[in-house]
């Protein structure tokens, strides 16, 4: 059976990661949240499955290739133009990445199965399928309820007594809110609705090929299901998830590498004291991470591969990512450290290099100033964090 993953869009709700990262390969614990989707699709018998790239397309292509290595078939479709030899993202929108592809050469011949690439789910796809021809649609959307004051950052499925959808509102404010039924961005679609969408332009699934469908009376469903859903859509979002991994709450993701203390996990080799840190689970260390004499760590936390955490530092409740190192007696609470960006768990950003504090938080692999240079600098300029 046939599938698309949709991964070309800029992931701009999610900055500062997605500058170097496609927000396809955003690392849960190492792993690509898209890598947890192909899974999926094997295991219910998707097989053959398209992707549209654009923004950071090499990434993932070269990291998926053509999909031998996880038991499937991928293709890539690229959305974008070449300009003095460097690659230009130009994303097509969701309903338009389909088009290009069936128009290219006509690929989706039979039902088929839509995913976007930013979310981690735990679904059971060929029930989805089997209800989708059961009703005789034409398209069918899997939706979730979520509380009220969360409406506003989905599209809103409003349906009658048969699931038929008879509205749909992308993104309305929580007063204009018609339902708590959301879009998760889970499709199944027969070929013949890929003649709704207009070719060789920009064109959205939720915002425009939804309501054309609903205007147009056509058979287009909703099925409501009971099924892990983590959506990594925004930074809170990914913080969020992480920290719930690591307490166990996401039954579809193991916390890697092996169990050395109550609730604290690591990768290989790594340089520790237990003896002289205070460490508090669940936490989990990447492999070659250096933890330094008097450091604190409070879980929930992660912090990545050959990453240093020096003399009296303390991380509480974040996520570090690889080759981060935080410099002695910094505190880092409720934070993403990511590159030269750290990042608060709404999304506010301080980028070190330009706030010139980046010999406190910093790339590990860099020459530092030694703990007595640092002085009590320290104590001042990490309030601005």
């Amino acid at each position: 059976m046939k599938a698309m993953i949709l991964a070309a869009g800029k992931g701009t709700r999610i900055r500062p990661i997605t500058y170097t990262i496609p927000k396809p390969l955003i690392p849960i614990f190492q792993k690509p949240v898209m890598e947890f989707l192909v899974e999926l699709l094997r295991k219910h018998g998707f097989t053959q499955i398209m992707v549209n790239v654009s923004h950071l397309a090499q990434e993932i292509e070269n990291y998926f290739r053509d999909g031998q290595r996880f038991g499937v078939e991928i293709a890539y479709s690229f959305e974008g133009r070449v300009v003095d030899g460097q690659l230009i993202g130009e994303a097509l929108g969701s309903a338009g990445g389909i088009r290009k592809i069936q128009d290219f050469n006509p690929f989706f011949d039979d039902t088929f199965v839509v995913l976007c690439g930013d979310a981690l789910i735990d679904l059971d796809l060929t029930e989805v399928v089997r209800r989708h021809k059961q009703k005789g649609a034409i398209a069918t959307v899997v939706t979730k309820k979520v509380p009220w004051e969360l409406v506003s950052n989905y599209g809103v499925v409003v349906t009658d007594s048969d699931d038929r959808v008879i509205a749909f509102q992308e993104k309305p404010k929580r007063e204009e809110a018609l339902s708590q039924q959301i879009n998760t961005g889970i499709y199944v679609f027969e070929p013949e609705v890929i003649d709704y969408i207009p070719p060789n332009q920009e064109y959205d699934i939720g915002s425009q090929l939804f309501p054309r469908l609903v205007e147009l009376k056509l058979p287009f469903y909703a099925v409501n299901m009971e099924f892990q859903w983590v959506d990594i859509g925004r930074v809170p979002d990914y913080w969020h998830a992480i920290r719930a991994i690591l307490r166990g709450e996401i039954k579809n993701v193991q916390i890697p590498g092996r169990q050395v203390r109550p609730g604290i996990y690591t990768g290989l080799n790594v340089c520790v004291n237990w003896d002289k840190v205070d460490i508090t689970g669940p936490v989990y260390i990447g492999g070659m991470t250096k933890i330094e004499d008097g450091a604190r760590i409070i879980g929930p936390s992660m912090i990545g591969p050959n990453c240093l955490i020096c003399q009296g530092a303390t991380v509480d409740n974040s996520v570090i990512f690889e080759y981060s190192r935080l410099g002695s007696g910094v505190y880092l609470a409720n934070k993403l450290v990511f590159g030269r960006y750290c990042v608060d768990k709404n999304g506010t950003a301080i980028d070190v290099q330009a706030a010139a504090i980046d010999w406190l938080i910093t790339d590990s692999r860099q020459t530092t100033l030694n703990h007595a240079q640092q002085g009590q600098l320290i104590t001042d300029l990490v309030k601005q964090l």
